[in-house]
């Protein structure tokens, strides 16, 4: 008699990002829209505070800059916050 080890066996199921055509259409559909939102740039007539607001693109750049530095202090506050891997063991 089979012993049962409340384990179900399901076939594997595959993600949406598996695929590498589904991952390089995220990635081309997500650089459409960054684009989109570039050429919008010239559209829109902004009432700057200051003077580096009214640059071309300042807004994209600055994001981007913002978002590269959060990723920069999270790995240097990794170093510091981290716990060794059997710090929960016995």
């Amino acid at each position: 008699m089979r012993e049962d080890t409340g384990e179900r066996r399901t076939p594997e199921r595959r993600h949406l990002f598996d695929d590498p055509r589904n991952v390089q259409w995220v990635i081309r559909a997500l650089a459409a829209a960054c684009l989109l939102v570039l050429a919008a740039d010239f559209l829109v007539d902004r009432d700057a505070d200051h003077p580096w607001e009214s640059l071309f693109a300042f807004y994209a750049l600055y994001g981007f800059v913002a978002c590269v530095l959060l990723v920069l202090i999270a790995k240097a506050l990794r170093k510091i916050l981290m716990r060794p891997e059997d710090y929960y063991d016995d």
